[in-house]
């Protein structure tokens, strides 16, 4: 996937096989915890309740999302942290 197509922060989704939404709150994460460091494209908390522990933040990849509910905010800023992000994933 493009680095251009992620959503943005504050989208809310539904994932195959979810019944609760999910808002994303972070692009490009990685997950340590398994000592693997594999990369997804977001991390995300189930809607509306919001962030109310590490054990209900869920990662996943952009092929998983079915729907899209909302939209998050997007500015120039996003813009400009998209191709700084886009510039950083070329070099790699």
């Amino acid at each position: 996937m493009k680095i251009n197509e992620l959503l943005p922060i504050g989208s809310v989704v539904r994932m195959l096989g979810g019944e609760k939404r999910l808002m994303i709150f972070g692009v490009k994460q990685s997950d340590e915890s398994q000592g693997t460091s594999e990369e997804y494209d977001y991390i995300g908390v189930m809607y509306p309740e919001g962030n109310i522990g590490s054990e209900y933040q869920f990662l996943f990849n952009h092929e998983d999302i079915v729907e899209v509910f909302f939209r998050g905010f997007e500015d120039e800023e996003r813009q400009n942290f998209l191709k700084q992000l886009s510039k950083a994933y070329d070099k790699k």
